[in-house]
């Protein structure tokens, strides 16, 4: 972690490089300066930047071999950092910076955590910002364990045995990958597809209608029509019989998928991402073939060029007849890890599950522009990051999207992506059937023991009853022992199964209000303001809906909330004795028709809330809040079953797992005597997220110390910086 004393306000991380081949770094170096050669952007970023910044020359890549960790042939990010410096001028004028550079010969490769833009900015604070900074800036070594195995990436690259997913991957990206050498001549694919069609079943639909009122078959074809011949509505097994052709005719060696779980398919009558000759225009197809290039070009690089070119031709492609929101599903194929899809169900759980707004067309229903697919990618790789989000990927959330249901979701024959809609009826496919859902696992409290939790069976059992009687529990204790895994994990016990439609969270900060968690105006795309429900008021209605099954709210930190502002007058109704219609309320806004009606909380929705109670900053829960929820505070939990779990599920050495015990329960003790039991330190600051690689312990005990337990003591002895030294120092001596 950079050294926060002396630190700059900001860090920048520039681009070099412009016009495809032209890197300026030599340039800059020579002259001192650092410059925007954009015309019409980035001003204000640029004018931002003040003297005493760190800036770095990144370029942005990706690669597949040449790592010094296995990737298992998956492609990951790479960014170069050229040269870092320190800015000693703005010229104010929004396009140059003077610097006192120092040239990186040869640039050092930093990995997974980059980004594409021109200009990004960073400020020290979180694990993964601290760790380029002090890369960059501070030549220290990048954590390739602790990256590898983060949320997004585990899946993918993460050490010892990983559960893999989404195998299909790999072959998807390689059917996209060769599909690339058609875009030129693509007569020898469109011919080779047809072929295909005679061996196997369920390609009878690529027939074309002339302007003669003639019809043959299609003579040309894009490279999301050609990846989708075997993404439709039809078995697994025909599903891999076309995709097994295809890849004998496109030379893809990766093996055929087993499962096509969460994939999403095109409906059956609207198979093409293109109309029939009859309404297409001349440069529809081109227009296809251009997005998919330049996504292949994007993806990995941060040329600006690059960038413009994906923005200017996704808008291109959006504007071809009939394609619509089907784009993104088709760059969702080529490329699964780079962009999402947006077909009906993931926009769904997108706005409903992760509260997150998809952006839209200038019309209703059409789909959002390039810029607006960009920021809502980029919006949700954010979340990603972290452990506590729903989905970590973009295949994990098209998966989840797939099994999320409630009592809003669309069936899934209401595909209102994209694709000609002008068959007829001679010349109309089969409806597109709905996929049968997986079914969800059942949950008890030995589950949740099993998953992790350190707490003997009828602890968790008392747990469960508290929550039944009250409806409303909240977990409270020091930082690190588990109390948001631990809410979750209850909240499937008490549902029965691990059904995440009935489960939804959220986090109190000091800025959220009622009209963000129960109802409030929110702008719209037309520049307008409606009254939309808050997560609060989604729980109510989905749990009033389905009277005989539970729902639970999860409320991280809810004292860093104003619980009594944000409840509003559902404050009173969380009180077990107040759920039925008798005590309902109204609301003070109307339901969106414009009439009130009161509003009760339904019996078989329940509240769990959880709250660090070391964060001196916060205010003391009022009496109201107290009232309604019963409070049972978590501690720090070693011991027999802490052991047995770090040595058999997470690879920590048993010949030093009593050691890292004991040191923790001595700096706990010296924590207890200068501060108090809520100051301890848990358990989950020594309970790896991910498999340890053999050998590993020692260099991962001293990271841990040093990176997170660290930071927090010097929190705890503020001013007393001596203490909290002494305090680590100890915690690591002669390890």
């Amino acid at each position: 972690m950079p050294n926060i004393e002396s630190a700059p306000q900001s860090y920048w991380f520039v681009g070099a490089t412009y016009d495809r081949t032209q890197d300026q770094t030599p340039r800059f170096l020579s002259e001192g300066i650092w410059e925007n050669v954009y015309d019409d952007k980035h001003f204000d970023l640029v004018r931002s930047m003040q003297p005493g910044d760190r800036i770095a020359i990144k370029s942005s890549y990706t690669r597949k071999h040449g790592m010094s960790f296995d990737g298992r042939g998956n492609a990951v990010s790479v960014m170069a950092i050229k040269a870092t410096g320190t800015i000693t001028q703005n010229l104010n004028d929004g396009k140059r910076v003077r610097v006192d550079w120092k040239a990186e010969n040869p640039p050092r490769e930093w990995y997974f955590f980059t980004q594409r833009h021109a200009i990004w900015r960073i400020t020290p604070g979180e694990w993964m910002r601290d760790g380029l900074l002090a890369f960059t800036f501070e030549d220290k070594r990048q954590d390739i364990e602790r990256f590898r195995n983060a949320p997004d990436w585990r899946e993918r690259f993460g050490s010892g045995t990983q559960k893999q997913s989404f195998g299909w991957t790999k072959f998807y990206e390689a059917a996209a990958e060769r599909l690339l050498n058609y875009r030129d001549d693509r007569r020898p694919l469109i011919e080779g597809i047809h072929r295909i069609a005679t061996r196997v079943s369920g390609l009878s639909y690529l027939q074309d209608k002339f302007a003669d009122d003639t019809s043959g078959p299609l003579k040309d074809i894009c490279p999301f029509t050609a990846l989708g011949t075997f993404n439709r509505s039809m078995t697994d097994n025909n599903r891999r019989a076309v995709a097994a052709e295809l890849a004998k005719l496109l030379g893809v060696e990766v093996p055929v998928p087993d499962s096509f779980d969460g994939v999403p398919m095109l409906n059956n009558q609207r198979s093409w991402f293109f109309s029939y000759a009859t309404k297409r225009e001349d440069g529809d197809i081109d227009a296809l073939w251009r997005i998919f290039s330049a996504a292949a070009q994007f993806v990995g690089s941060d040329l600006p060029e690059h960038r413009t070119e994906f923005v200017q031709a996704y808008d291109a492609a959006t504007g071809v007849w009939g394609v619509a929101w089907n784009l993104s599903t088709g760059l969702f194929w080529a490329h699964p890890w780079d962009f999402p899809t947006l077909d009906s169900q993931s926009r769904h759980y997108i706005g409903k599950h992760l509260s997150v707004q998809i952006p839209s067309g200038n019309k209703q229903g059409r789909p959002c522009d390039a810029e607006g697919y960009l920021k809502l990618l980029d919006d949700l790789k954010a979340r990603f990051t972290e452990d506590s989000y729903p989905v970590h990927s973009f295949p994990d959330l098209s998966l989840a999207a797939w099994r999320y249901k409630d009592a809003d979701t669309p069936p899934v024959t209401e595909d209102d992506n994209a694709l000609p809609s002008d068959l007829d009826a001679d010349n109309a496919q089969p409806s597109e059937t709905v996929q049968p859902l997986p079914p969800l696992e059942s949950y008890s409290i030995t589950n949740v023991q099993t998953d992790g939790c350190f707490l003997p069976l009828d602890e968790i059992t008392r747990l469960l009853d508290r929550l039944r009687m009250k409806k409303n529990l909240i977990l409270q204790g020091p930082p690190g022992t588990g109390k948001t895994w631990l809410a979750k994990r209850l909240a499937f016990a008490l549902i029965g199964e691990k059904d995440d439609s009935k489960v939804r969270a959220v986090q109190f900060h000091p800025n959220l209000s009622y009209e963000d968690f129960v109802r409030g105006w929110r702008p719209t795309g037309d520049g307008k303001l409606a009254l939309v429900d808050g997560i609060f008021m989604e729980a109510i209605r989905a749990a009033s809906k389905s009277p005989t099954s539970k729902f639970v709210v999860v409320i991280e930190e809810i004292n860093r909330g104003n619980p009594a502002q944000i409840f509003g007058e559902l404050l009173t109704l969380l009180e077990a004795g107040k759920r039925t219609p008798n005590e309902a309320l109204e609301l003070c806004y109307p339901d969106a028709d414009g009439k009130k009606r009161p509003v009760h909380v339904p019996e078989n929705l329940y509240v769990i809330g959880t709250m660090n109670i070391a964060d001196r900053s916060l205010a003391l829960v009022d009496l109201a809040l107290r009232r309604r929820f019963a409070f049972v505070t978590l501690e720090p939990k070693l011991g027999d079953a802490w052991r047995t779990w770090v040595v058999k599920q997470c690879g920590v050495d048993a010949r030093l797992v009593d050691d890292i015990e004991q040191r923790i329960i001595s700096l706990n003790e010296r924590i207890r005597q200068g501060l108090g039991n809520q100051f301890c330190i848990g358990h989950s600051y020594v309970t790896p997220i991910h498999r340890l690689e053999p050998g590993s312990t020692r260099d991962w005990f001293l990271q841990v110390a040093k990176t997170e337990i660290g930071p927090l003591l010097d929190e705890y002895w503020a001013g007393a910086s001596n203490t909290a030294e002494a305090a680590l120092k100890k915690l690591i001596e002669g390890w």
